[in-house]
């Protein structure tokens, strides 16, 4: 199920301590990240479904560059028991449009 940017910014804005996912490379980390997101790049996610299993029955939301990768990090985590995994759809693309146009993507 995916979720919107401006979602996203309202619930964060309201105080909402959301539990999110960045599944983009490192150096896209690098560049630029939101506060308080957890880092794991979408080919590391294997391995990290023990670190976010105490997530598993709390939402999550996934993001990437434009929302493709997050996708695919939706449906992984979907399918290995995580009950409410949401993807921020047009990811941090999106975000820098409709929410911070400083906001550095690559």
């Amino acid at each position: 199920m995916d979720i919107s940017v401006s979602e996203v910014k309202k619930r964060l804005d309201a105080g909402e301590n959301l539990i999110m996912v960045d599944v983009r490379q490192p150096q896209e980390w690098e560049m630029q990240h939101l506060d308080g997101v957890i880092k794991i790049s979408l080919g590391d996610l294997p391995d990290a479904l023990g670190e976010l299993a105490q997530y598993k029955d709390k939402e999550i939301v996934m993001i990437c560059r434009s929302g493709g990768r997050s996708g695919q990090a939706t449906q992984f985590l979907s399918a290995n028991g995580f009950a409410n995994v949401r993807n921020m759809s047009g990811g941090m693309l999106k975000w820098r449009a409709e929410v911070d146009p400083g906001f550095k993507v690559v």
